[in-house]
C-alpha cells in the first residue's frame, strides 16, 4: 500500500489539513490554550501543592498520627484555594492585554472604595482593621490592591508615554508616584505595613524601568536615608520599632528577651538549624510538630520546609521562585507595550517582594512584619491576587506582540 493510500490523503491534501491545524492552533481560546508555557504553569501548581503539603505537616498529630483536629482542614481549604485560583489564573492567561489596560482604572477605584470601607466598617485582627465582611464573605482589600495599583500604574505610563523613545517628563513620574501613595497610605493607616511596603516596592520598579533619570533616583534614596530616624520617631507605631529594636540587637550579637519580640526568630532559627543539609523527613520536624514556632501555617512556614527538608528542600524552593522571577523578567523584556512591559514588571515585582522579604524575616534578617510566603503560606485573598499576578504575567507572554493605543485607558 502506498503512503498515500495507507494516510488517506494526497499530499496536497496532507499540507492542506496540516496549515489548518496551525491556523487552529493559532486562533480561538483553544489555540490560545495549547500557546500557554505549561511547563511554567505546572511549577507554579507544584510550588502550591508543596505548599498544602506543608500544611498537612504543619496539622499533622505526631503522637496520635493523625491530624490534629485543630488544623486538619488547613491543607484542604489550601487546596481549594489553589484550584480556584488556577482556574482563574488561566482566564486571566487568555485575557488581551488591551482587556487588562482597560479594567485597570475600575478596578483601582474599586480598590480605593474597598480600602476606605474597611478604614469606616473594617473588622478588626491581629489589632489592626484589615479585613472587611460582604454578607459571608471576608476580603482583605489590601491584596488586590497590590495587582489593581500595578494595572493602573502601567495604564498611566501606557497613556503618557511620548513617542519616539524619549524619556517622559518628570511631571508623569510625580502622577504615577500620587496613584501609588494614595492606596499605600490607605493600606499604611490600618494599619498593614508589610502591604503598604509591597506596593511601594512593586510602585517603584514600575517607575524606575519606566525611564526616569538616575539623578532622581539617587536623590531619591539619599532623603529616604536621612528620613529614616523620622520614620522610627514619628511613624512607626511602638510594636514596630520593638520589632526593629529586635533585628538590630540580633544582628548585633545583644541580648533579647527570649519571650519577647525575639521568640519567634530564635525559634525559626532552632528549627532552620535541626534540619541540617538534608532535614529529618516529612512529618517528622520537631519544631512544627510541637509548635513551637507561632505563625507556622502563614509567616514562618519556611522553617517547617527547612526542618523537615533541610538545606537542599529551603534552597530548592527558593531556586524555584528565582527562576519563576527570572522567566517572568523576560516576558516584560520581550513585550511590545507600555503595558504589558510595566504591568509584567509590577506583577513580578510585588511576588518577589514576598518570598524575598519571608525569607529574610524568617533568618533574622529583616523585622518580623507579616509577610507570607507566596502559594505556600496559608490564606485565601493572598493565594488569589497570586495566582492573578501569575494571569497577568501569562496574559504578557502570551500577548506579547500585541500593540496597544493610548485612547480609551481613561
Amino acid at each position: 500500500m502506498s503512503r498515500e493510500g495507507y494516510t488517506g490523503f494526497t499530499r496536497g491534501e496532507a499540507r492542506t489539513a496540516t496549515a489548518g491545524s496551525l491556523r487552529f492552533a493559532n486562533f480561538g481560546p483553544f489555540g490560545k490554550i495549547a500557546r500557554l508555557p505549561w511547563s511554567i504553569i505546572l511549577l507554579i501548581v507544584a510550588v502550591g501543592l508543596t505548599g498544602a503539603a506543608m500544611l498537612f505537616s504543619v496539622g499533622w498529630d505526631p503522637v496520635a498520627q493523625a491530624p490534629s483536629p485543630d488544623e486538619a482542614n488547613l491543607w484542604r481549604d489550601q487546596l481549594t484555594r489553589l484550584g480556584i485560583g488556577f482556574v482563574l489564573m488561566i482566564f486571566l492567561a487568555l485575557m488581551p492585554l488591551g482587556l487588562w489596560a482597560r479594567f485597570a482604572w475600575p478596578a483601582y477605584v474599586g480598590v480605593i472604595v474597598l480600602l476606605v470601607l474597611v478604614e469606616l466598617f473594617g473588622v478588626m485582627g491581629g489589632g489592626a482593621a484589615r479585613w472587611l465582611k460582604l454578607g459571608p464573605i471576608v476580603i482583605q482589600p489590601s491584596e488586590p490592591a497590590k495587582l489593581a495599583v500595578t494595572m493602573a500604574l502601567a495604564s498611566w505610563y501606557q497613556r503618557m508615554m511620548p513617542t519616539g523613545g524619549q524619556a517622559p517628563p518628570l511631571w508623569v513620574h510625580g502622577g504615577a508616584l500620587l496613584i501609588l501613595l494614595i492606596p499605600a497610605g490607605l493600606v499604611f493607616h490600618q494599619p498593614n505595613l508589610s502591604t503598604a511596603l509591597a506596593l511601594a516596592a512593586a510602585g517603584v520598579m514600575i517607575i524606575f524601568f519606566a525611564g526616569i533619570a538616575m539623578r532622581y533616583v539617587v536623590g531619591a534614596i539619599g532623603l529616604g536615608i536621612m528620613a529614616v530616624p523620622a520614620i522610627y520617631t514619628f511613624v512607626l507605631k511602638p510594636y514596630q520599632r520593638e520589632r526593629v529594636d529586635t533585628l538590630i540587637a540580633g544582628i548585633t550579637g545583644q541580648a533579647t528577651n527570649g519571650l519577647g519580640e525575639s521568640y519567634q526568630i530564635e525559634q525559626a532559627k532552632i528549627a532552620i538549624g535541626a534540619g541540617g543539609f538534608s532535614g529529618r523527613g516529612y512529618l517528622q520536624g520537631i519544631q512544627s510538630q510541637q509548635e513551637y514556632v507561632p505563625e507556622q501555617h502563614t509567616d514562618f512556614i519556611l522553617t517547617i520546609i527547612a526542618e523537615e527538608f533541610g538545606f537542599i528542600g529551603a534552597v530548592g524552593l527558593l531556586t524555584v521562585f528565582a527562576f519563576l522571577f527570572v522567566w517572568s523578567f523576560r516576558v516584560a523584556g520581550r513585550n511590545k507595550s507600555w503595558f504589558g512591559r510595566l504591568a509584567t514588571i509590577g506583577a513580578t515585582s510585588t511576588i518577589a517582594f514576598f518570598a524575598i522579604f519571608n525569607s529574610g524575616m524568617v533568618l533574622g534578617l529583616l523585622p518580623v512584619l507579616g509577610m507570607p510566603l507566596p502559594l505556600i503560606s496559608y490564606g485565601g485573598t493572598a493565594m488569589i491576587t497570586v495566582m492573578a499576578c501569575f494571569g497577568l504575567i501569562l496574559s504578557a507572554h502570551l500577548h506579547q506582540d500585541e500593540k496597544l493605543s493610548s485612547r480609551g485607558l481613561f
